[in-house]
């Protein structure tokens, strides 16, 4: 080919980029033999480099596209497929660097700003994430129309960008970019119902836009629809399966429902390609944590904490293990990284609560609770939580769910008994109850099954047509027909939680203890267990924890003490409303006299008794809370009074309790 004019090299050209769909292996050998014919021709190297990381040879590929693009230091195309290849082997931070190169070189090109903001969340940039995927839909962009929209959009300009976007829609409601530009806005607002059915209109009018798919599958998975989430998200992979953020996607949801070996299948596949990304290590060693695996899980957090040392939630995952405990080496690290100026709020939280763990197990208890007490402070600075309005939820959930209100309704709801609710405040021993009762033949554990919550939020929307709540008040509007299609969507929404074929399975969400009245209407059938523990060790249990989501009450000891007296007071409601309804068990005598609390346990679930669930600890099923690895082992006695070394700074919790705290069986002399 030595002798080949130009034209001819340029039909070569041409023929090697159709091959490289389909045919990679062919247009490498093409591409290679150009470029004895044309040294150094630049785009003869850009296939040759494309090609070479598409036959996988990624070390290559990088070698061709770097020298590429030193000699080319203005071309967007270079950078941009660099990007590419650097990405594939796991180096996201270099990756990010050459899309902006790319970017800054040529602004509109969607698909840059896109890769750009794939890395940059790999990297666990969110709000430069943002950004980029604001800048791809601008650049998707060509109707002039939507051109202010886009720029407010991406100077996060949200309610005018919004105004813009819904005048426009009114007069093109078909636009299938601003509609999907919308339900980048109606996210960004927190209003997911909206842009579920925002970007569901999209996929119906352009079915091959991957971009708004991609914004689908995300919704769906933080609207708690997971199978409709997977099926999304399948397509995508199916499109682009080396795409590892789709990979990564679909092995969270996945483990989500309780697939955890195609989990961690899928995490250890993206892994091997991208083993410097420390995000995707942490999720591995939380699916491993929860399967079970914890030395495999402590190995895959160190991995993290070697990777980017300063990420402070990495080594909360650790002490959030439990039984882990921390070297004196890494006690100091964490001291260390406290004392530096440049880490992020996040990241010095989870420092503060680590840290407390970790003095905590080495009995320096006045340190480790002024590490608690720190952690709170910082998260509750970033959260909304007014204790006053969970306080006026009880008082009108008490006026509300009367026993002449549930006389009214008898017979009313879905005829199921599969479910057991297991409700109360988390670190009550609920998890320990849970573990009793799926060593039963006919149970299945599954695992906080936020469905209930996401019922009620979508019932006051839907009969009221409004933002702001009606719930529980709108259950008084509700026919026997209503009642009964919202107890058999849950119990067909949970279906894919349940692996085992049992006839009941069990709800672990301790904040459905809130919604009692609305599970009593749907479900009439369903059983109630209420988990309980003394009042001060509950409480500041909790608040020594911090919980990935929710639970916003916890990092206040008046806050926590007074969500506790709330939940006591509508408990007590209901054992007088629809006495019998709700089975109590009350940890310490649990630990005290185990067997006589199991089979009256089962006894209320209509269950026989089988002594396997008494050996609990030998159940090997997936455990996804805080207690994971302590429910693992026969119970213990050592932990019911283990929150007196902390009494000298706990009178702030024992206030807000007020007659909650002496109102407790075990109610302590103080």
């Amino acid at each position: 080919m030595s002798s080949e004019p130009t034209g001819t090299i340029d039909v070569a050209l041409e023929h090697t980029a159709r091959l490289l769909q389909s045919r990679p292996e062919l247009a490498l050998e093409q591409a290679a033999e150009i470029l004895k014919a044309a040294p150094n021709h630049p785009l003869a190297t850009l296939l040759l480099g494309i090609a070479q990381r598409a036959t996988g040879d990624l070390d290559a590929a990088l070698n061709t596209l770097t020298a590429l693009t030193d000699a080319q230091h203005k071309w967007a195309l270079a950078f941009y497929e660099l990007g590419l290849t650097v990405g594939e082997r796991g180096d996201h931070k270099a990756a990010a660097v050459a899309f902006r190169r790319s970017v800054a070189l040529k602004p509109d090109v969607p698909d840059a700003w896109r890769s750009l903001g794939d890395e940059l969340t790999m990297s666990g940039d969110l709000e430069g994430a943002d950004s980029a995927y604001a800048n791809q839909i601008k650049t998707s962009t060509r109707d002039p129309r939507l051109m202010t929209a886009a720029a407010a959009l991406c100077e996060n300009q949200i309610p005018q960008a919004e105004h813009l976007l819904r005048e426009h829609l009114k007069m093109f409601p078909t636009d299938v970019a601003a509609i999907r530009m919308f339900a980048e806005v109606a996210a960004r607002l927190g209003r997911y119902l909206d842009a579920e059915n925002l970007l569901a209109r999209c996929l119906e009018l352009a079915p091959n836009f991957t971009a708004a798919r991609h914004n689908y599958a995300l919704v769906l998975h933080r609207l708690n629809k997971p199978a409709a989430a997977l099926q999304q998200v399948e397509r995508l992979c199916e499109l682009e399966p080396r795409n590892a953020s789709y990979r990564n996607l679909k092995a969270v949801i996945l483990a989500r429902v309780g697939d955890y070996q195609e989990s961690l299948e899928l995490f250890e596949g993206v892994l091997r390609f991208h083993p410097k990304q420390a995000k995707i290590w942490m999720s591995y060693g939380h699916a491993l944590s929860t399967a079970g695996r914890e030395r495999d899980s402590i190995d895959a957090y160190r991995r993290c904490i070697a990777l980017t040392p300063n990420f402070g939630e990495a080594y909360w995952s650790l002490a959030n293990l439990k039984t882990f405990r921390f070297t004196t080496a890494e006690t100091d690290q964490m001291r260390e990284r406290l004392a530096r100026t440049d880490l992020t709020g996040e990241d010095r939280f989870h420092f503060h609560f680590a840290l407390g763990k970790a003095l905590e197990d080495e009995r320096q208890f006045e340190q480790s609770f002024g590490h608690y007490e720190r952690g709170n402070e910082l998260r509750k600075a970033q959260i909304d939580y007014n204790a006053e309005r969970t306080t006026n939820l009880v008082r009108r959930m008490k006026s509300l769910f009367t026993e002449s209100f549930f006389k009214s309704r008898a017979g009313y709801g879905a005829a199921a008994r599969d479910p057991i609710f297991i409700v109360g405040l988390p670190r009550a021993g609920s998890t320990l109850v849970e573990q009793i009762l799926s060593s039963h033949s006919a149970v299945e554990g599954t695992m906080e099954l936020p469905d209930i919550i996401s019922m009620s939020r979508r019932l006051s929307r839907e009969q009221t047509g409004r933002d702001d709540s009606k719930y529980p008040e709108v259950m008084s509007d509700l026919s026997a027909a209503d009642l009964r299609r919202f107890g058999e969507q849950y119990i067909e929404q949970t279906r894919i939680h349940r692996k085992l074929g049992k006839p009941m399975f069990i709800d672990k969400m301790p904040n459905n203890f809130v919604h009692v009245g609305m599970i009593r209407l749907i479900l009439p059938d369903a059983k109630i267990i209420d988990a309980r523990r003394h009042p001060m060790a509950c409480c500041f249990s909790g608040f020594k924890q911090h919980f990935a989501r929710g639970q916003n009450y916890t990092y206040s000891l008046d806050d926590i003490g007074r969500y506790y007296h709330d939940y006591v007071e509508l408990m007590d409601h209901f054992d007088k409303v629809l006495p019998g309804a709700v089975h109590r068990v009350i940890y310490e005598t649990l630990v005290e006299d185990t067997e006589s609390e199991v089979r009256r346990l089962l006894d209320y679930c209509g269950l026989e008794f089988e002594a396997g669930c008494l050996r609990f600890y030998e159940n090997d099923r997936a455990v996804r809370t805080a207690s994971a690895q302590q429910v693992r082992k026969p119970i213990f006695r050592e932990g019911i009074e283990h929150w007196r070394n902390y009494e000298p700074w706990l009178s702030p919790l024992r206030a807000a309790l007020g007659p909650a705290l002496h109102a407790y069986p075990h109610a302590p002399e103080f």
